[in-house]
């Protein structure tokens, strides 16, 4: 039996998450929307705890 994966309480950095196999919901299509709309500015507007910084994070690992 596989041993499940811990869930990332508390983590914000993208490559942490990666490297410790914590659970994960990819949102790394996120990147080609950014990518196509081509807008001069975003606003990521989520209610606390929705993972902002951590989207961010992933945006500057890939982007990196």
């Amino acid at each position: 039996m596989k041993t499940p994966k811990n869930l990332p309480i508390g983590i914000e950095h993208f490559e942490e998450m990666r490297r410790e196999d914590f659970y994960y919901v990819d949102k790394t299509g996120m990147i080609k929307e950014l990518l196509e709309d081509k807008a001069k500015v975003n606003l990521f507007t989520r209610p606390r705890r929705f993972g902002k910084s951590l989207n961010m994070n992933m945006l500057q690992y890939f982007f990196e």
